[in-house]
């Protein structure tokens, strides 16, 4: 959802607009250097390996992945939803064994099922916050029961949001996005590598580009700065910014601020007589799924309401995604649009549609 100031993150808005530095300065490696470190606190871990990626969340998942699956691994992947789908298809690609673990979208995974799927997988892999579906799946479980396998977690719409903790979890690779609950613009994908994970690097993976074992070397100052890829130093920067925000506020005070603006959200589509998909036990502050009203005006479609919200409110939601396609809404409500101002216009304008 998108109402409110024009500049919520005046931080974010004026590190954008700093003067240009090249990607190899010091100044600007002093700041990178600064960024990863602020990234660890927020992912909650000490993981040397931690940095953003130079591409979106789906570039991060592809870093994850490429890094680390050999041919023939068998690779288990909780899916319930569009993102552990799209997991299976990377993995897949790179020559796994993949064996599933599903659940019905909307509903959660269960933890001892992934658990019970492989007596000896390479990779467990699943998504903790699952965007298409405003579900939130059970991490800390899985890592504590993996055995030998490395844990895989798609962090992309929980970090900042919601409770995350890495080394707490026992996750060995994780990765996020930095346009979610971070409150930047898309461009970055943070990642950290724990050490069990970083011993069983592809030594060559299919990917020069994701190749963690040289990106460490731009990275990681203690291995000599080689030079990698040109990085998008406006995007640092802005990055830099946003975690500095997120961390003056203070975790607990986000992921409070994420849950009251959800439930207000969530409770006031309950109130005007709206179904909601997720389990409350297991349904995100930061995306909440709504099925689509089956007593629409005559002639109206479900794609007309977010039209008119976006058009006349300045106000856009998410259509539903694979079989919520047409049958549900997902509404953002992360980052900086997590206010209570914005729930209450939401909430006042889709009533408002809802009765023309």
């Amino acid at each position: 959802m998108g109402p409110g100031p024009s500049n919520p993150y005046p931080e974010v808005t004026a590190a954008l607009c700093r003067p240009m530095l090249g990607h190899l300065d010091p100044e600007f490696l002093a700041l990178l250097d600064e960024t990863c470190e602020r990234l660890r606190l927020v992912f909650r871990t000490g993981n040397a390996l931690t940095f953003p990626v130079s591409a979106t969340g789906s570039g991060g998942m592809e870093a994850a992945f490429v890094n680390f699956v050999r041919p023939g691994d068998p690779v288990v992947i909780g899916v319930n939803g569009l993102f552990g789908a799209r997991m299976c298809e990377t993995a897949r690609r790179l020559g796994a064994e993949v064996v599933t673990v599903e659940a019905p979208w909307g509903e959660p995974l269960d933890p001892e099922a992934v658990l019970a799927a492989h007596d000896s997988p390479a990779i467990i892999a699943l998504v903790h916050a699952e965007t298409s579906t405003g579900v939130r799946n059970e991490i800390g479980p899985i890592g504590n029961g993996k055995r030998d396998a490395l844990l895989l977690v798609d962090m992309v719409t929980s970090l900042g949001g919601i409770d995350v903790d890495v080394d707490g979890w026992n996750v060995d690779v994780a990765y996020s996005g930095s346009q979610k609950c971070l409150g930047v613009p898309p461009g970055l994908a943070p990642i950290t590598v724990g050490d069990r994970a970083r011993q069983r690097l592809v030594e060559r993976p299919s990917s020069w580009y994701f190749d963690l074992g040289l990106l460490s070397r731009y990275v990681d100052a203690r291995e000599g700065r080689a030079y990698h890829h040109t990085a998008p130093v406006s995007m640092i920067y802005a990055l830099h910014a946003g975690l500095g925000t997120l961390l003056e506020e203070g975790l607990e005070s986000s992921w409070a601020r994420h849950q009251s603006c959800g439930r207000l959200l969530q409770d006031g589509l309950v109130s005007m007589g709206m179904r909601l998909v997720a389990p409350v036990e297991h349904r995100l502050p930061q995306l909440t799924t709504v099925w689509v009203p089956d007593d629409l005006v005559p002639g109206c479609e479900e794609a007309d309401v977010r039209r008119m919200l976006l058009d006349d409110f300045g106000i856009e939601i998410g259509a539903g995604v694979g079989p919520l396609a047409g049958k549900a809404w997902r509404i953002g409500c992360m980052g900086h649009t997590a206010r209570r101002r914005n729930v209450t216009l939401l909430l006042a304008a889709l009533g408002e549609v809802l009765s023309r």
